[in-house]
């Protein structure tokens, strides 16, 4: 037994930590033993376990709807989530497997005692409805008094001879003798049923869903009309969450006396195994309830008499589904079609078995990556999903007239190469040399290389890399990839949409830089958008946008704009990357944003070939989140000196006050942050480090300037009148007197 000091799962567990993402990452945690289970219940050694929008369940593949264990969470029980993680899971995997209802059979002769009406027949004894008033006593009933005159070998719960030649399924025939209210018994029993059987074997998961059926009892029958109250009592009991006794006190003195005649009725439950026996049970049940008066009665036509009929339905439906965690195949009629429909597409598919074993659909792709994606603190403590993922290689694809585009705007912008490392060369050669005994010593990749990997001291050749003789670098660019970006902006008297390519060709001249004097560097690009995967298409990307916007709205509503339009980090190039592997693909990025319309009538061509230039969607990015994950694979590095360059056109749509915060934290942490706004200054409120531009010349050299003016400051700072060069000497000076770059 738990305490009862002990917190309560709505006490412990957020909103957004029942969010769908949330859910679906802890059922990831549990998901390997939810699929032993499921293999074992099945005696499936092949079976597959997914989530999905539609549940449904084949021989080889079980499909769970996480929304239907999603609403666990929001209940008050002394359980914890790991708990309902678990529990929730095993018992969609339990109903999926064990319910089957596509049985027909001829309608069982004694279920037409039970019909509001039957027709007159000669073998019969009685006619009219088969309500028997006076014939229900007090206490447990051990004879069937529906039909005192059948004895215990004349009712076969199995087949049985029919009045009508006829097949139908169970759930036909109780809504034919029955109505409404007969299935609705018949789907709180078959849950609760299973439930008992299955749950036996697993006392622990058992006693978690008992809690949480407990928990809701009360709150369940106080709003509940009589007959729901007695529905509702027998699936408690049938279920084994609570005693009967117990029950009984929760209940009006008519209800309880009800349960006491139906107990006769419910102690069988376990002794039959298929749905038409239950379906008996659940005839009988409806009888004790029409007995003791919980029903509607007094209907004057056929037509009042449907109204009343679907209001007792609903009244069962409506009290148990308040208690009980609704399973999609167990939920109602409708519900268990669809479910089955659904079993049937997946079995018309079981030759894709690659596809069985991923989600099944972009809508749950989409939630799936967005709860695997990694939850990123900000120092005040707030988080938020941050996906994380390559840049799509397809952008290699345009490198050619990237890279033709490159060399002419190096040279209009005034970036060219040979500026902007040549002087920077001879401090960085002096500076590896200082100190240090040899090339190797200094984990440089020196011509006996090949060698020393042969010899096996790979390791120690790196391990040198830490030694306090040895200053290192690592540069981090993060460039702004909103769809503003791209917009067309004045430069020299017309429009053109420069501040990405300006931005971009900042990147590829800081990473010929960097990889020229063996600096460690990434390129990432940031957007608020549909993510997009490392091998997608134009076609691709549109088509599962397009699947997945619309399951989303279909399954999580309000929800959807928030899973579809998350905060994305594009990775370019990684610090573990060779350039050489990235430069393609930077190339192509920078021809997509240079020349915008014209990579759209590429991508509107041949879709299927062209990179998903659609990806850059007008949406604000947060870019707190950006930057405090860019630190923490900056500070990984462990280089004794690390820049951070944020180039974007606007402000966070996050907090400015937040980006402060981070952007200060970074650079306690050692790093130099720099932030470049583009016709905005609003970015000197978050960034002590930055510029505004208002021209694609002025953005390349800033970005260029500002890490060449922190790297001959950082190279001043060890110490440079005892190994400086001349020449390096001077320019150092001249760019430390003039402040090159603000701060």
């Amino acid at each position: 037994m738990r305490e009862r000091d002990e917190s309560v799962l709505h006490e412990i567990l957020p909103p957004e930590e029942r969010a769908i993402e949330a859910v679906v990452a802890r059922y990831q945690r549990v998901a390997p033993a939810v699929t032993r289970f499921a293999r074992s219940l099945a005696g499936n050694e092949e079976l597959q376990v997914r989530l999905g929008t539609q549940a449904a369940s084949t021989p080889e593949t079980i499909v769970i709807d996480p929304r239907s264990f999603q609403t666990a969470y929001a209940r008050s029980a002394p359980v914890t989530p790991a708990e309902v993680a678990l529990t929730s899971a095993l018992h969609e995997v339990i109903h999926l497997i064990a319910t089957d209802l596509d049985e027909e059979r001829p309608i069982p002769k004694e279920w037409l005692a039970f019909a509001e009406t039957v027709e007159e027949d000669p073998d019969l004894e009685h006619e009219g409805p088969m309500v028997p008033v006076g014939l229900f006593q007090l206490g447990e009933m051990d004879d069937d008094l529906i039909r005192p005159d059948l004895e215990e070998g004349d009712i076969d719960f199995g087949d049985v001879e029919a009045t009508d030649a006829g097949s139908v399924s169970v759930l036909d025939a109780l809504h034919a003798i029955g109505g409404p209210a007969a299935e609705a018994l018949f789907f709180a029993i078959e849950d609760a049923r299973q439930e008992r059987i299955h749950f036996d074997a697993y006392p622990g998961a058992g006693s978690v869903l008992k809690d949480l059926y407990r928990t809701s009892v009360g709150h369940a029958m106080g709003n509940a009309r009589p007959l729901g109250q007695f529905a509702l009592a027998c699936f408690m009991i049938v279920g084994g969450h609570e005693e009967r006794d117990l029950m009984q006190q929760r209940l009006p003195a008519n209800v309880a006396v009800a349960l006491d005649d139906a107990m006769g009725f419910l102690n069988p439950v376990f002794d039959v195994d298929d749905a038409w026996s239950i379906g008996t049970i659940a005839l009988q049940l409806l009888s004790v309830a029409k007995m003791h008066n919980l029903v509607q009665e007094g209907a004057a036509t056929s037509s009042q008499r449907q109204l009343q009929d679907e209001a007792d339905g609903a009244a069962i439906s409506e009290t148990v589904d308040a208690v009980r965690m609704v399973t999609p195949s167990l939920a109602d009629r409708e519900s268990y079609d669809q479910t089955r429909q659904a079993a049937q597409a997946i079995s018309a598919q079981d030759g894709v078995k690659g596809e069985a074993d991923q989600a099944g659909d972009p809508a749950t792709d989409q939630i799936m990556k967005v709860s695997m994606a990694p939850t990123i603190f900000l120092p005040s403590g707030q988080g938020g999903k941050l996906l994380v993922t390559e840049l799509p290689v397809g952008f290699a694809a345009f490198a050619p007239q990237g890279r033709e585009m490159l060399h002419k705007a190096s040279t209009n912008w005034g970036v060219a190469q040979h500026r902007v490392s040549g002087e920077l060369y001879p401090l960085f050669l002096a500076n590896q040399r200082r100190g240090l005994r040899s090339g190797f010593d200094a984990g440089d990749l020196s011509p006996y290389t090949p060698l020393l990997l042969g010899a096996g001291l790979y390791e120690r050749m790196f391990e040198r890399r830490d030694l306090p003789s040895r200053r290192s670098y690592a540069v981090s660019l993060l460039v702004d990839g909103s769809a503003s970006m791209l917009q067309p902006r004045e430069t020299g008297g017309r429009k053109a949409p420069w501040a990405m390519a300006a931005a971009l060709l900042g990147a590829w001249t800081l990473a010929k830089l960097a990889d020229e004097l063996q600096i460690d560097f990434e390129v990432a690009i940031f957007n608020r958008s549909f993510a997009a995967k490392r091998d997608d298409t134009e076609f691709t990307y549109r088509d599962i946008r397009s699947k997945a916007t619309a399951g989303l709205r279909q399954a999580q509503g309000g929800n959807a704009e928030r899973l579809t339009r998350t905060v994305n980090h594009y990775l370019v190039k990684g610090f573990n990357d060779r350039w050489r592997m990235s430069e393609d693909v930077l190339a192509g990025l920078f021809f997509t944003a240079a020349a915008p319309q014209e990579a759209a009538r590429e991508a509107r061509k041949d879709p299927k070939a062209a990179p998903p230039v659609s990806m850059f969607d007008k949406a604000a990015n947060v870019d707190e989140f950006n930057v405090a994950h860019a630190a923490e694979r900056l500070a990984a590095q462990r280089a004794s000196h690390r820049i951070m360059v944020v180039l974007a056109d606007g402000m966070t749509r996050g907090s400015v006050q937040a980006l402060a915060e981070t952007v200060a934290d970074v650079e306690r942490g050692g790093a130099t942050v720099l932030g470049i706004g583009i016709g905005d200054d609003t970015v000197r409120a978050a960034y002590s480090r930055a510029q505004v531009v208002e021209q694609p010349l002025q953005l390349a050299a800033a970005m260029v300037e500002g890490v060449r003016s922190t790297l001959y400051k950082s190279i001043a700072a060890s110490g440079v009148d005892s190994w400086w060069a001349h020449e390096g000497e001077r320019v150092l000076m001249d760019h430390m007197e003039t402040g090159a770059f603000n701060g």
